[in-house]
């Protein structure tokens, strides 16, 4: 199995990469738990309020509650297919995955209070674009770790 192929199928729709890997009473859980918060905390509107340049519509419609939930499923989602595509077990690979759960969803909770030049990014673009942070973070430390174990 291809541990690409995995991971971009779970950043299509979580459960489809654990589906791809033969993990079909856990994919049906991702896939359910995904629409169940989608559904719940208006996320595709707030996407298409945001795709439309209205993102004082998007932060009306997101419920915070429901969509407090969407990063750890998504990014676990995406891990765990990984994971089990993975041939090769790396012990640190979770790290990129956990740092990029951690700073979207602080994104998430900080995404009404900041603006750029005047302007939000809402809560949609500014969650997204911690993604970078969360990679390079979890990335590093992971590196920082794999330094560690080499040496002992």
């Amino acid at each position: 199995m291809d541990k690409k192929e995995a991971i971009f199928w779970s950043i299509a729709l979580p459960g489809f990469g654990q589906l791809l890997n033969g993990r079909y009473i856990k994919g049906i859980l991702f896939i359910f738990l995904e629409f169940l918060v989608n559904v719940q905390s208006h996320f595709n509107l707030a996407i298409m309020a945001s795709f439309q340049g209205e993102i004082a519509r998007a932060f009306q419609v997101i419920d915070y509650q429901w969509l407090m939930f969407y990063p750890c499923l998504y990014f676990f989602a995406m891990y765990d297919a990984f994971r089990d595509a993975d041939i090769i077990k790396d012990r640190y690979i979770f790290l990129p995955f956990v740092f990029c759960a951690y700073f979207v969803t602080v994104g998430l909770m900080i995404s009404p209070k900041v603006t750029f030049f005047g302007l939000s990014l809402g809560p949609v673009f500014l969650p997204m674009s911690f993604v970078i942070p969360g990679l390079i973070v979890g990335f590093t430390i992971r590196r920082i770790f794999l330094a560690t174990q080499r040496e002992t």
